[in-house]
């Protein structure tokens, strides 16, 4: 499988690159090259809702047979099937897309009571964030707010940061976490920032900005690389260790947490004006971008640094288990949907952090990474990594994959009107 993506992408490389500058250059094109996109979307997406009636239960990933694997309410994606359909209703303006979108994510209505861990933005805002946003449903508002509240609860002010996980175990039991925190978590502060603008509480904008300048302070080397997870004391506020939970080694660049980082951040200047974090931003986008590891196709490995000198994992790693390095299609949506917005802070500074976003998103698009309809469980995206060293979910769609993909699509629409 491994040497028949390396073939499509090194035959498509060089054909992208004239679309980028032909196709991309053109509005028409941009458009019908996007309708393509979602015109996919809604065959995927049409026989998913079909299959998936039991709304307890949502479209995480696949079963090794090839069905859709799905999750209980308590999964941290459970938010992003919801959210993958009102993008569907937010492009196509069908109105049969809008009744799924809010049938699914009503389901998700008493998360918003769910204090056990970091991931109720994920939750409740990529499901009922974006179900307020194009509704302006006032029930919504009154959810997302009650969410905030939760999420609020599990900060720490000694330590500056909301806690991702309760006290545990490193995942492969040598050291005790006493308060975690995660890289992820950076995405989860939309929902606080959200929270004090419609209540006019300046508490949970306060709680997001502490939490973003520790994360700034304590989760970075000095090139912008991310540690994956920090692990605080509680009575002093100071850094015990810094591992990785889902990375290669604990000195690596995980990709998709340097991604949520990206993501994390911009969004962080987009919500305070802070410069700080703009800088920070493109510095991790720099990381990320110039890497020498990342391939030309511009869809990472799972992490940067597999197999290299200096890393060595703490995890009973067999490097002959695969005779390829898995890349992580949901890292590169979700910083293609981060430099779509990144670029609009950077005046002509941004046009790199965009045509990089461009050439990600043409190649995602493409058939080594885009599924043809009535494949790959009737997700979008193909080869996206959960956590490689649990073994779960190595080359296979996500849903969140889908979401950020989708996003950046929309992003790159709304950029072309704001051009026209």
């Amino acid at each position: 499988m491994h040497q028949k993506l390396r073939l499509i992408s090194g035959l498509l490389f060089p054909i992208l690159l004239v679309f980028i500058l032909s196709a991309f250059g053109d509005k028409k094109e941009d458009k019908k090259f996007i309708d393509n996109i979602f015109k996919v979307a809604e065959q995927q997406y049409a026989v998913m809702l079909r299959k998936s009636e039991d709304l307890s239960m949502y479209p995480r990933t696949s079963e090794k047979n090839g069905d859709i694997k799905y999750v209980p309410i308590s999964d941290w994606t459970g938010g992003f099937w919801p959210g993958n359909l009102w993008y569907m209703y937010e492009y196509t303006q069908n109105k049969n897309w809008e009744k799924e979108a809010i049938k699914w994510t009503e389901s998700l209505e008493k998360n918003q009571f769910n204090t056990s861990h970091h991931d109720l933005g994920f939750m409740m805002y990529c499901s009922y964030g974006n179900a307020y946003r194009i509704t302006k449903d006032e029930s919504y508002k009154k959810i997302l707010i009650q969410s905030a509240k939760s999420l609020v609860s599990r900060y720490h002010p000694k330590v500056g940061c909301i806690e991702s996980w309760d006290s545990r175990l490193s995942w492969d039991g040598k050291t005790m976490w006493y308060y975690p925190v995660i890289i992820d978590n950076m995405m989860n502060l939309e929902l606080l920032f959200f929270a004090s603008k419609v209540t006019g509480d300046p508490l949970y904008k306060q709680v997001a900005v502490r939490h973003a300048e520790t994360t700034l302070k304590n989760h970075f080397r000095s090139d912008y690389s991310s540690y994956h997870v920090v692990n605080y004391d509680t009575l002093t506020g100071k850094v015990l260790n810094r591992q990785t939970c889902q990375g290669y080694s604990d000195n690596s660049a995980w990709a998709r947490g340097q991604a949520w980082a990206i993501y994390g951040f911009t969004m962080a200047y987009r919500e305070t004006g802070n410069k700080k974090f703009l800088d920070a931003a493109k510095k991790m986008a720099d990381f990320y971008m110039n890497n020498p590891n990342l391939p030309k196709d511009k869809i990472p490995y799972w992490d940067f640094n597999v197999n290299q000198k200096g890393y060595t994992p703490q995890w009973n790693y067999d490097p002959n288990k695969f005779n390829y390095i898995p890349r992580d299609a949901s890292a590169a949506a979700i910083v293609c949907s981060a430099l779509f917005e990144l670029n609009g802070y950077l005046g002509k500074d941004g046009k790199k952090y965009k045509d990089f976003a461009i050439a990600t998103l043409n190649t995602l698009s493409s058939p080594a990474y885009f599924a043809e309809p009535g494949t790959n469980a009737y997700f979008l995206l193909k080869h996206s990594v959960g956590s490689f060293p649990h073994g779960a979910e190595v080359d296979v769609p996500l849903v969140y994959a889908d979401y950020y993909f989708l996003e950046a699509l929309l992003r790159y629409r709304q950029l072309n009107k704001r051009k026209s």
